[in-house]
């Protein structure tokens, strides 16, 4: 009994003996499996730390960088606007000092001039008392000598006179004719001058395309719809291109008729508000832009009439003129063009004392005839006739539009009012564009055509090329020469160049002493 206790015994020992080397075993290899994954973490922990710290380190670089270049940038800037300041003033200063001193020229010219009228005056009074004292002692001597009678004396002495003296009333006669003309031409300078003073409108540029702004990019998805049904639909309602390309937020409209253009933009503008973009949409809407557009122009009509204070137009007639509020011609708007000819006409005519309100109406509506000159065959003119003659216009209103470009003869002073008008409308500064390329290379060349010339030492163009101002070389060319050299060349431009209006030379002579004080 007692060995099978003792058996039991040390059978119970030695398990408890391998279960405790097992589980001691076991203990220690998730011990080292814990500390392995601890030292694991530990060194990525280490890792992420430094990475951190690296790219912190490259942002903190950047953006010093960043504020470095912009910091430069603004200097830069800073430093440009400085100097264009400082040429501008400088440009100022030098103008003012031109101005004045063709001021003080001016009034030393005037000075002389009057002293040499009132010289003038004095030897034309005593040559006529000697002539009255010649004339009474040659009656005198006729009247003793040949015995004849007075009135045969006078008749002589007045034959004598005529012969003598025909030469110098020749003379007179020119200078009173010339300085008629001068007065003339001066008046009429001024009637112009005032009248654009009085008005001058802005211009809008040409083109044939118009933007249309949308939400989103996947807006233009939506307008080219599935297989393209969408675009091909608009553009077979409207009679408009539409370009739809990489360009964000925009599609572009093309099409010469910009009636229709404008329409059509309309028209895309409410579907794109609408949301619903369909074949039967498209036409639903074109067909309210349309009529908008219809009522948008007989407003825009009514109110040319009411601002250039036209009454009695006939509706269709408004109706051409609203038109020409979607029409432009080198850059300027047609219908604001067409008011400037009317109030720059008007306001002439009431300063020469005729129909006022007859040089408004055929100003207004000189260029009538281009609300439909891409729809009909025909020129503006030749259209403006045909629609100014079907509603009744008066007579002159007919005849101004005919003539205003030349084609026929003017036959009222109010057509020469309106061809005036129209041309001090298009060529005054700023009414009309040009391409740049054209616009520089005319600019160039009417600078190097200038210098040309002996003793120019150099040519400015300014004002868009309608004033070129030429300094001379003091050394070569005097006083004298200035009006002669300045005539010369007006002429070389005459021929050689091609430009809107007129240009105007301005010379310039300066004698200048320079020292310097130390």
């Amino acid at each position: 009994m007692w060995q099978t206790l003792i058996i039991a015994a040390v059978g119970l020992i030695v398990g408890f003996g391998i279960a405790y080397f097992l589980f001691n075993s076991k203990f220690s290899k998730i011990r080292q499996a814990l500390q392995a994954e601890e030292t694991e973490a530990n060194r990525n922990a280490n890792e992420i730390i430094e990475e951190a710290k690296r790219q912190g380190e490259k942002v903190k670089r950047d953006y010093l960088m960043q504020v470095k270049e912009e910091v430069h940038k603004a200097k830069l800037q800073l430093d440009q606007e400085i100097r264009s300041e400082k040429e501008n003033f400088s440009k100022e200063r030098n103008r003012l000092e031109q101005k004045e001193n063709n001021l003080d020229r001016k009034l030393e010219q005037n000075a002389q001039r009057v002293i040499q009228l009132d010289s003038r005056d004095k030897q034309l009074s005593e040559r006529e008392a000697k002539l009255q004292a010649l004339e009474a002692e040659r009656e005198v001597a006729l009247q003793e000598v040949a015995s004849l009678s007075l009135e045969e004396a006078k008749q002589q002495v007045l034959s004598i006179a005529e012969k003598r003296y025909y030469r110098d009333m020749a003379i007179m006669y020119k200078r009173m004719e010339d300085e008629t003309k001068e007065k003339a031409e001066a008046e009429a300078r001024s009637i112009v001058v005032t009248a654009i003073q009085r008005f001058a409108s802005d211009f809008v540029s040409e083109t044939t395309v118009s933007v249309v702004d949308l939400p989103s990019d996947e807006m233009k998805g939506r307008i080219i719809g599935r297989e393209g049904r969408n675009i091909r639909a608009f553009e077979a309602v409207t009679g408009v291109d539409i370009i739809i390309d990489d360009t964000p937020g925009a599609v572009v409209l093309s099409c010469f008729n910009p009636v229709r253009r404008e329409i059509a933009k309309m028209t895309l503008e409410k579907l794109i508000q609408d949301g619903r973009i369909h074949p039967t949409r498209i036409e639903e809407m074109f067909e309210k832009a349309t009529k908008e557009i219809d009522q948008m122009i007989v407003k825009a009509g009514d109110e040319a009439a009411f601002e250039t204070g036209i009454i009695g137009m006939a509706p269709e007639v408004r109706h051409y003129l609203g038109r020409l509020k979607y029409r432009t011609s080198y850059g300027q708007n047609v219908l604001q063009h067409c008011i400037e000819v009317s109030k720059i006409a008007g306001m002439m005519a009431a300063d020469l004392g005729l129909d006022s309100e007859m040089a408004k109406r055929a100003g207004l509506l000189h260029d009538i005839g281009k609300s439909c000159d891409f729809e009909i065959e025909g020129t503006h003119v030749e259209l403006g006739v045909e629609i100014a003659k079907k509603y009744k216009e008066p007579e002159v209103v007919v005849n101004a539009i005919a003539s205003h470009h030349g084609d026929c003869e003017a036959k009222s002073e109010i057509a020469v009012l309106v061809m005036a008008a129209d041309a001090v409308s298009a060529a005054r500064p700023g009414a009309r564009r040009e391409n740049l390329e054209t616009y520089v290379k005319r600019i160039e060349k009417l600078e190097k055509l200038t210098e040309s010339f002996d003793g120019v030492a150099k040519a400015y163009a300014i004002q868009a090329g309608r004033e070129i101002r030429v300094i001379v070389n003091p050394e070569l060319v005097d006083d004298a020469e200035m009006a002669l050299k300045a005539h010369e060349i007006c002429q070389k431009i005459e021929e050689e160049l091609a430009y809107p209006g007129q240009i105007k030379v301005s010379m310039i002579r300066e004698t200048r002493a320079i020292d310097y004080a130390r």
